[in-house]
């Protein structure tokens, strides 16, 4: 499945590294514009910019946690595949943070936020990995009826009608990570 490209503003000060951004988007599908992005990828490498505000969602590449608000912040060594995933999930109004930043700046768990069983979280964390209810079972050696249970009380504790808004709430409120 082919998803379409988007049109990404890059705030890169190193003219190499900005090159290379540039052309591993661009192998990616995605258009390099600063005319009505979808997206502003920035990278805030030691002594950059701040982000300041934006015409866009902004996913910062960095090495700690920006003091700006941001969409979305992932490590300046991400690869190709996870930055093209980190950028499709913040134009789809995420927000993305890989593990190992801290919570701040936008990023905090949501105070209302359900409390997930483990095994709920383990479930819908596989859940929006793509995985069926009959390879979740497998997976956790339970069965599919339990896996259905689990998706159940989820949907009940996150007041989700669907699997994707399920993923999404978890994502949002800091329950879950991708």
């Amino acid at each position: 499945m082919n998803l379409p490209g988007l049109r990404v503003a890059l705030r890169v000060a190193n003219p190499v590294r900005r090159q290379g951004l540039a052309a591993m988007l661009e192998a990616a599908g995605h258009l390099i514009t600063d005319d009505a992005p979808d997206v502003v990828l920035c990278d805030l490498a030691a002594g950059s910019v701040p982000v300041g505000e934006a015409e866009a969602p902004v996913l910062a590449l960095a090495d700690s946690l920006p003091d700006d608000p941001v969409a979305g912040v992932v490590p300046r060594a991400t690869p190709a595949a996870q930055l093209d995933a980190a950028l499709r999930a913040v134009v789809a109004g995420l927000i993305v943070r890989a593990p190992g930043f801290e919570s701040r700046a936008g990023f905090n768990v949501a105070e209302d936020a359900p409390a997930l069983t483990p095994r709920e979280v383990e479930i819908l964390t596989l859940v929006g990995q793509g995985l069926t209810n009959k390879a979740i079972a497998r997976r956790l050696g339970i069965s599919v009826h339990t896996v259905k249970f689990h998706l159940e009380a989820m949907f009940l504790k996150l007041d989700a009608t669907s699997r994707a808004e399920a993923i999404a709430k978890g994502l949002r409120g800091g329950v879950i990570e991708l």
